[in-house]
């Protein structure tokens, strides 16, 4: 259950219990602290420990492919025919070292892999100049590589080394912990994923810098480490903390559930809209927005649908909450008619409890009635969380909403297995395509294909195309030039209050995209 409903439930029982509680935990009020700071001294001194191991086991791979650059350094320069011989006798037999390679005037000419080759050397893209952690490369797409690197007067040599060889180093190190090892601006995990390091450093506990290679290492305590940790030394009082505190989480849970906060939330009108506007892609203006519920909390402030909307969902609260989501959409619409376009499309997400009956035509009658006919134009956006029944009461409901000039959009397509499923017993008229396809179009030109056959297949059956979490120029560039009719993301605005999306439609939806890395070259 969300995690947000307990904390507002325990606020309020906190208020009626505190002085049993109070009572009842007294030992342990005084004990934890003592078994806390014990414990977290435990975990600091395997930190520590951790790192010694690591740092002493990555520094030795390090010093074997810096002896292997230095053997043949003297290369550089020399023909690769008389030259890849000696380079792959040297990777042979060095341990850690997978290829040995020579550079000059910045290319990369021979390698022990390959032989003869043109590549970039790229040596800005190396830690002070020597060290450098790739994604992958030609020979292993999938995993991850580092390479060492030796400047020269006359180039430079290149030692790649397989990432699997500091993988187990940090899974050995690990324990409790989550090791990381930093290179510039990018870290490998103990998973072999390599990822761009964040720009902040919270979840780290600390950190440990190499005094002889530009690297350093980066520790985060595994979930549930402190626990472990008290588990070991302190099991027997835990035990008891532990039943004295599912006794009273017992008698906390009986007075109140989260679904009876909800119904508490929904009464005192605690459920906001935030608009995220989108843009045709066709005329560069803006066109509609989705309408995303926010719950306005008065002690804990705005909460995201993540924290409630499946809840609402389980606990049959979905229907009602749309409910007065529209009836809300609707009144504040009303005021700042005049500020939005003609024909103005407005989205809401509908979930399958909304088709059990005939209130739904009701509610969309409602909401359409507010405004002068065609000055707003509604649109329900079917969710995959709970699938739709194809039955003759959904075809029938379809049926009468279109007859109401009601749209009908396939929100999230793709990411679930009914998709397909809605296209054939349904008539749509619009394919959201999901945010995780959407990012596809900076990527590789595998993962375009699956962009690309979602677009085709809404051509095919002539249906219009909105992609979701549209964040790069690249991206909306790419979408617009192989005719995805409208963009909606963080790259036009981010879902705002009313005032807030108003005050954006009065300007033209430039874009303000973030600086994108470019890829990495490849490297034996």
């Amino acid at each position: 259950m969300p995690h947000v409903l307990y904390r507002l439930r325990f606020a309020k029982l906190a208020r009626q219990f505190t002085l049993p509680l109070l009572a009842a935990l007294a030992p342990a009020l005084v004990g934890v602290p003592l078994m806390l700071w014990q414990a977290e001294r435990e975990l600091n001194w395997q930190t520590q420990e951790s790192f010694d191991f690591a740092l002493r086991k990555v520094e030795s791979i390090f010093d074997y492919a810096e002896a292997a650059t230095h053997r043949v350094r003297y290369l550089v320069s020399a023909p690769c025919k008389s030259a890849v011989f000696a380079l792959r006798q040297q990777s042979m037999a060095t341990p850690f070292v997978r290829s040995l390679n020579l550079v000059s005037d910045g290319q990369i000419y021979c390698t022990s892999l390959q032989g003869t080759g043109r590549y970039p050397e790229r040596s800005q893209n190396y830690s002070a100049g020597r060290l450098r952690l790739m994604a992958g490369n030609q020979v292993t797409p999938q995993r991850a590589v580092l390479v060492f690197r030796l400047p020269t007067p006359g180039g430079s040599v290149l030692a790649g080394i397989d990432s699997q060889y500091v993988i187990n180093v940090l899974q050995l190190a690990e324990r409790d912990l989550t090791l990381k090892l930093q290179i510039g601006d990018y870290q490998l995990s103990s998973d072999g994923t390599v990822s761009p390091v964040p720009w902040d450093a919270n979840g780290t506990s600390a950190e440990r810098v190499s005094s002889q290679y530009p690297f350093r290492l980066r520790a985060t305590l595994a979930p549930g480490s402190l626990w472990h940790t008290l588990e070991g030394y302190f099991l027997p009082i835990l035990g008891l903390l532990i039943l004295c505190g599912a006794l009273m989480f017992w008698l906390m849970l009986k007075r109140r559930s989260p679904a009876e906060e909800l119904e508490r939330a929904l009464r005192d009108g605690e459920f906001v809209p935030y608009y995220q506007p989108f843009v045709d892609a066709d005329t560069d203006r803006w066109n509609g927005a989705e309408v995303l519920v926010r719950w306005r909390h008065p002690g804990e402030g705005i909460i995201p649908p993540d924290q409630f909307i499946p809840l609402a969902e389980s606990s049959g609260m979905i229907v009602p909450l749309t409910q007065a989501l529209m009836h809300r959409v609707a009144n504040e619409l009303t005021s700042r008619l005049a500020e939005l376009p003609h024909g103005f499309h407005i989205g809401f997400n509908l979930s399958a409890a909304h088709c059990h009956d005939w209130r739904l035509l009701d509610d969309c009658q409602r909401f359409l009635d507010t405004f002068p006919p065609g000055r707003i134009t509604l649109v329900l956006e079917l969710t995959e969380r709970e699938p739709f029944r194809a039955t003759p009461h959904t075809f029938r409901l379809f049926e009468r909403l279109r007859e109401m000039g009601i749209l009908i959009a396939l929100d999230d397509f793709g990411t679930g297995s009914v998709g397909l499923d809605y296209l054939r017993h349904f008539r749509v008229d619009y394919l959201k395509v999901d945010r995780s396809y959407v990012a596809m179009a900076d990527e590789d030109i595998l993962s375009r294909h699956l962009l690309d056959n979602i677009i085709d297949l809404a051509k095919r059956l002539t249906l219009t195309l909105i992609a979701e979490g549209v964040e790069t120029e690249a991206q909306a560039d790419y979408l617009g030039g192989h005719g995805v009719r409208y963009l909606q993301g963080y790259l036009y605005a981010r879902p705002a209050p009313l005032r807030d999306m108003l005050a954006r439609l009065k300007t033209p939806p430039s874009r303000a995209a973030s600086e994108s890395h470019g890829a990495c070259p490849d490297l034996s």
